[in-house]
């Protein structure tokens, strides 16, 4: 009698499920992993006024790609805000205070690493959004402490993001991709600027005190509130370390300066900080070992520029630094006196003046040539050469550029 086919066909099936199991494996370790998506590098424009980001070329001919929409919760957060005394409260002197009688709907912006999405603080509402790059949507919302957002900083492994929380004096750090909270520190009032230092293990704050009101005078300058350096640990987001300029200012004769740091830049070595104060039109050398300020330039006033200080935007005379890849030229934007500048870092002497319309902000271009200024006045953003000191190209934007940033978007 032949054998039944049932157990046959049973102990076949067997085998081969054995064989497939052995296979899946090899299978596994010899395909190729899936390749991260090619991105390009860009420039973005935040549009403060018109709650819009440009993107453009990082460098060469500086052409403009695509304006995206940052604000397309608009009408559901001004809801939320006209319902809530308090917010509207807030919401109204943002709008007539820095914002000069405009929301400020977009004041910094970075991509996250796959540059699916860009991150972005509104200062109206009072939060960092991510937005969607494909689909324009927001993907997360991290409503900041307080009642107004402001600059912010990437990690140099780009995984968080640090943003300061003006009228609470806090400064929250968040995961880039999330929006989730890893933790926070607290600042001087009116905590403003952010830069990471030591790989990203430090964070340091620049906080610029009351900047809204007319008591603007010297005299007046107490009035202004508790203003310095913060540097936290962004491991415990522990403060470390606190700077106070008004001893260093002091001690290097100038006590008649402001010590509310605006804008700042370390060289890279990041043995040197330069940075901008308050109702100054030039800049302070700091050496950060020795715990001094080693110089102070004085840059040329703009003789049409008023010397009324409550007619100068948010106390600022001059607000945008930035630095050559090489550490040998400082670009400045001289804001209330109408120009541009490169200085040579070595004599500190300045270039020619560019003339530029309320010049908000300075960065670097990607390929490191070019100084980018926005000009907030004029509606354009300008390259200016570090190598010649000369104007290369303006790009028309939107309304009210402020923070220039390069990022990275799919290439596709």
């Amino acid at each position: 009698m032949s054998a039944s086919p049932v157990p046959r066909r049973r102990a076949v099936l067997a085998g081969l499920a054995l064989l497939a199991s052995a296979l899946v494996p090899l299978a596994s370790a010899s395909a190729p992993a899936a390749a991260a998506p090619a991105l390009q590098e860009v420039m973005f424009v935040g549009n403060n006024w018109d709650g819009t980001v440009d993107v453009i070329r990082s460098s060469g001919t500086y052409e403009k790609l695509r304006r995206i929409n940052v604000v397309p919760d608009r009408d559901r957060r001004l809801w939320e805000i006209y319902l809530n005394p308090v917010r509207l409260a807030f919401y109204l002197g943002v709008q007539q205070g820095p914002g000069e009688g405009h929301d400020q709907l977009v004041d910094d912006m970075y991509t996250t690493p796959d540059g699916s999405a860009l991150v972005v603080s509104r200062p109206s509402f009072a939060d960092v959004v991510a937005i969607d790059l494909r689909t324009g949507a927001l993907r997360w919302r991290f409503p900041v402490s307080g009642f107004r957002a402001d600059h912010m900083a990437v990690s140099p492994d780009g995984t968080q993001v640090a943003v300061s929380a003006s009228t609470s004096n806090t400064v929250h750090v968040l995961d880039i991709t999330t929006g989730r909270q890893l933790g926070s520190f607290t600042a001087g009032d009116k905590p403003h600027e952010n830069i990471y230092t030591d790989g990203g293990r430090y964070l340091w704050n620049m906080s610029i005190g009351e900047v809204n009101t007319d008591l603007d005078d010297p005299w007046l300058d107490w009035t202004k509130g508790d203003r310095h350096i913060t540097i936290a640990d962004t491991r415990t987001f522990q403060v470390v370390r606190t700077i106070d300029m008004r001893q260093r200012l002091d001690a290097f004769g100038r006590s008649d300066l402001s010590d509310a740091v605006r804008p700042a830049v370390f060289t890279p070595d990041e043995r040197t900080l330069y940075f901008q104060l308050s109702f100054f039109n030039g800049f302070v050398e700091y050496d950060v070992a020795s715990d001094r300020i080693t110089r102070v330039r004085e840059l040329p006033k703009n003789p049409a520029t008023s010397p009324d200080r409550t007619t100068w935007v948010n106390d600022s005379r001059h607000h945008g630094l930035s630095m050559s890849p090489d550490g040998a030229h400082l670009c400045v934007a001289g804001t209330m006196d109408d120009y541009a500048t490169v200085v040579d870092r070595a004599t500190l002497r300045e270039g020619a003046l560019i003339p530029a319309s309320k010049p908000y902000w300075a960065t670097v271009s990607g390929d490191g040539r070019d100084c980018v200024i926005s000009e907030s006045g004029a509606d354009q953003v300008t390259a200016i050469s570090f190598a010649t000191g000369q104007k290369v190209v303006s790009i028309p934007v939107g309304d009210h550029p402020q923070r220039v940033r390069i990022g990275h978007i799919a290439a596709s």
